[in-house]
């Protein structure tokens, strides 16, 4: 969940109110939301990076609200108090309503077909006669950081430029050009520079060299012009210090370029919306059935008093009169609600999950454990007992793990593969929780010999009968690595592990070991588990050429089995 983090006096401010630390918490949990924690600039930076650092740091409090991922329209104080105020019936839930200037025609982003090869979407609105405080101005700048961050995958989706209308003239130009024929002044630079020098410049740059690979491979950059060549951006990376905003600007030009139309949409409401209460002209639908609510949530209320529910969570709302339909306006600001349950949802916060009777539910179970999970459970305390130390390892490998090192083809794995691994060590699922232990092992070769692990966990199989493709397989797997190959060690834990799932051994309805060949293993010192005529696993002395490949350098015996068919 995203944390914001709201200075408590201006917050109070706005809300019109001065609350108690327990009376805000409590409004927050009402609404929805969590309020973290309670601290100070100077606290964070002290524990972050010292007192010293810390001295000048302010010591105004302030609140860290955790707001749900989806509500974007909460990122900032201006939507967090308009939410809180609608909610306690202080305010009426706002209408939007796109306005034209009084003057001339409406501004014009143009997109060029060259943008189809690096960022092909844009779109554009202007703020028209707001006012800027340092406050307002610092609020306006955090919102887009948190956006960025958030719904824009740190630009890679969406990338937001801010730009004063009246240092500009329209119609503008959104196109690509090679970076070589890019030159502008950038923000908060002195003197201009081509494309190509800048994303030199800001690969020192602690916070723009985060953003340089989305662009810095591609053949064409994005710009954007005004109708005099002015350059306002280039997107994803940095604006154009000719058209920035201050705490004098009137009109606001916003542009968002994006990879993906959807949520470039939905950015450029939230800048709109979360702003438009500075502007002179400040504010300017779905149809469900109150029956649908009250027997999802579990109420019994009627359909006018579930209009005025919504209207509470900025869901303007009326009963239409016909029967028991009530009409909602999702206004822009909600591009979380995509589903009637959407609306149901808001309907419950508003009316208090705490208020909501408890009642017996019509569906009666016994809650159990999960009997592999049981297993799994009992099987770790005996293990452990035995004298073997339990590892936990990762359920993703490197193929040649589960392949090469142990004398197999990555063909015959049955492996599950990465799409597009970020790692050379996370490739494939795990088919086998043998590597995991001799890694393990490998990392605490100094430790007192023997080394006696095991591990109880799941690998992952193709298996074309299932919808997904892939099945998981809870397999117990146990290594003995010491200055002899202790086979007796390893034969005694399976001896062990049989009597506690009370399997006699004895062929047919028991189990018994038989030699078996697998390139894993010394020639002639491997065997198969089979029980009740079915083979659950092996066990035997690892192959001299698997040790090594392991960068080991002692003798080891292994054992693995799958524990599902005993349940």
């Amino acid at each position: 969940m995203p944390t914001v983090g709201i200075k408590r006096d201006l917050l109070f401010k706005a809300l019109g109110r001065t609350y108690t630390d327990e009376e805000f918490d409590e409004l927050c949990f009402e609404f929805g939301l969590e309020l973290d924690e309670i601290t100070s600039e100077k606290e964070i930076v002290s524990r972050e990076q010292g007192d010293t650092k810390a001295s000048d740091a302010s010591d105004v409090i302030l609140y860290k609200i955790d707001v749900p991922a989806n509500r974007y329209d909460l990122l900032c104080l201006e939507g967090l108090v308009r939410g809180l105020q609608v909610f306690k019936n202080k305010l009426e839930a706002p209408r939007y309503r796109r306005i034209s200037p009084v003057n001339g025609d409406p501004q014009k982003l143009i997109i060029t077909k060259e943008t189809a090869a690096v960022r092909p979407f844009a779109v554009a609105a202007v703020l028209r006669n707001i006012t800027f405080t340092q406050e307002r101005y610092d609020s306006f700048i955090e919102l887009q950081e948190k956006l960025h961050q958030n719904i824009c995958r740190k630009r890679s989706l969406v990338a937001i430029g801010t730009h004063d209308l009246d240092t500009i003239s329209g119609p503008f130009t959104y196109t690509a050009k090679p970076p070589g024929d890019i030159s502008f002044k950038p923000l908060n630079q002195t003197k201009e520079y081509t494309a190509t020098e800048l994303m030199s410049l800001y690969k020192t740059d602690s916070h723009l060299r985060h953003y340089l690979h989305i662009i810095e491979d591609k053949p064409v950059y994005p710009i954007i012009y005004d109708s005099n060549g002015i350059v306002l951006s280039m997107p994803p990376i940095i604006n154009g210090d000719h058209s920035k905003i201050t705490l004098q600007t009137k009109n606001v030009f916003i542009e968002c370029t994006a990879t993906d139309l959807t949520k470039a949409k939905i950015v450029l409401d939230m800048m709109v919306t979360m702003f438009s209460e500075y502007c002179s002209q400040p504010f300017t639908k779905e149809k469900l059935s109150g029956e649908f609510i009250n027997r999802k949530v579990g109420i019994n209320e009627s359909t006018e008093k579930i209009a005025q529910l919504l209207t509470r969570m900025c869901l303007l709302s009326r009963a239409t009169g016909v029967g028991d339909e009530i009409e909602v306006e999702i206004p822009p600001t909600r591009s979380d609600v995509i589903h009637a349950c959407d609306i149901m949802e808001d309907a419950a916060i508003a009316y208090g999950f705490n208020n909501i009777t408890r009642t017996t539910p019509r569906a009666y179970t016994v809650a159990n454990q999960f009997p592999l999970n049981k297993l799994t459970e009992l099987l770790r305390q005996d293990l452990a007992a035995a004298g073997f130390t339990e590892a936990l390892n990762f359920a993703l490998c490197s193929e040649e793990d589960i392949a090469d090192k142990l004398g197999k083809k990555i063909s015959e794995t049955r492996a599950a593969h990465i799409s597009n691994p970020k790692t050379a060590e996370f490739q494939v699922a795990r088919t086998t929780l043998l590597p995991g232990l001799l890694k393990t092992i490998a990392a605490n070769r100094k430790m007192p010999l023997p080394l006696k692990l095991f591990e109880v966990s799941d690998v992952v199989l193709k298996d074309e009968t299932k919808d997904v493709g892939a099945r998981n397989s809870r397999r117990f797997c146990a290594v003995y690595y010491n200055k002899s190959p202790g086979f007796e060690v390893i034969h005694g834990l399976l001896d062990r592990t049989m009597q506690l799932l009370e399997v006699k051994s004895a062929r047919g309805e028991g189990y018994h070991i038989q030699a078996a060949d697998d390139s894993t293993f010394f020639p002639g010192r491997c065997a198969e588990i089979i029980v009740r005529g079915k083979t659950v696993g092996r066990l035997g002395v690892l192959h001299p050429d698997v040790i090594n490949r392991f960068e080991l350098t002692m003798p080891c015996s292994a054992m693995e089995i799958d524990i599902e068919p005993f349940l």
